[in-house]
């Protein structure tokens, strides 16, 4: 099953630092599930001069309770740079 995670940064002052400190970690998790399927695109959400506040990815995981799993380890979950998170099911159009 496919979900969109939609994740808000703090606003904060210190909510770029704790971002840049845990960034690499979440980066090489992102990349191991590429690489095993569960992550189909992920990215960062800009504002409007540029900077990250925040993330959103496609995942494919069983079920809701194994998205909310990995959240639960993620290193911008378990670092407190994601303050505000939605997930909702989607399916992604068969475009390819």
């Amino acid at each position: 099953m496919q979900f969109l995670v939609i994740a808000y940064d703090g606003t904060d002052e210190a909510a770029l630092d704790r971002r840049m400190a845990v960034r690499e970690a979440h980066i090489e998790a992102a990349r191991a599930m590429k690489a095993d399927g569960s992550m189909i695109v992920g990215g960062a959400i800009l504002d409007d001069e540029g900077r990250m506040i925040g993330s959103s990815c496609i995942v494919e995981m069983p079920d809701r309770a194994a998205v909310d799993a990995w959240l639960a380890r993620d290193p911008y979950v378990t670092g407190n740079v994601w303050q505000k998170i939605e997930v909702r099911p989607f399916r992604c159009a068969p475009l390819a």
